[in-house]
């Protein structure tokens, strides 16, 4: 008995290690929940509308988008498919690199694997940590990413706040919280919940088949309890005469 437990703990133990994977310091948390089909959709709606008329996700396609998060094709052409009407069709833009670069001084990044090489909390701080900066070429800045391009699409759910510094450590000015100057649509913890969702949906995006091995995970784990329970009872049948 003692062995067939140590087999099962031992096939647990990936499950485990993913499930506490640590956060990153400086970074606020954030819950990931692929299995919120809720989330991802009101995540998927803010990106179309607020990312992707200048990111491009490339790698996903309209329709399968559609197909994982359970939209049908009638909302997904009325209210997810800005740009084409060709539900196969990638998620890609319309603005030509000669256009980026004379707007924003560099071509925007693709999206589609962000949240695989910055993490999901990464993405949660930085869309949370936009400021009003009157030097910067867009007017906005970031505490997360200082000097960054990109404006603040956001800022109407957001609202307009400056960023207070104080002192320096190593020609580095310490950061000391944000003044709100001109409330936005949403309350604060309305616009958390809402990047909340963007990210969620930047995660699913930046690898959907984790939602086909959600699925499969779910009967591995069953089948793995089954068969426990099957080798226990064989071993007690086998070693009863024995005995």
């Amino acid at each position: 008995m003692k062995n067939l437990i140590k087999i099962a703990v031992l096939s647990l133990l990936p499950v485990l290690a993913m499930a506490s994977g640590g956060g990153n310091e400086g970074l606020d948390p954030v819950d990931i929940n692929l299995a919120d089909k809720s989330s991802l959709q009101r995540g998927a709606k803010t990106f179309v509308n607020y990312c992707l008329s200048c990111h491009s996700a490339a790698y996903m396609r309209y329709e399968r988008m559609g197909t994982d998060l359970g939209i049908n094709k009638q909302l997904l052409r009325e209210n997810l498919m800005l740009a084409t009407e060709k539900p196969g069709d990638t998620m890609t833009v319309t603005m030509s690199e000669d256009g980026a670069k004379k707007w924003f001084g560099v071509v925007p990044p693709d999206l589609s694997l962000t949240a695989r090489s910055k993490g999901p909390d990464w993405i949660y701080t930085y869309l949370r940590s936009f400021y009003w900066d009157k030097s910067s070429p867009t007017g906005w800045n970031n505490t997360l990413f200082p000097n960054v391009a990109m404006p603040h699409v956001l800022y109407r759910l957001q609202g307009y706040r400056e960023a207070e510094f104080e002192g320096t450590a190593g020609g580095i000015q310490h950061f000391a919280g944000y003044v709100e100057k001109t409330p936005g649509q949403m309350s604060n913890e309305e616009y958390d919940a809402a990047m909340r969702d963007l990210t969620n949906f930047m995660v699913y995006l930046a690898e959907p088949a984790k939602l086909v091995r959600y699925k499969i995970g779910v009967w591995v784990m069953i089948f793995m309890g089954v068969l426990i329970l099957l080798t226990y009872a064989t071993k007690k049948e086998y070693w009863r005469d024995v005995h």
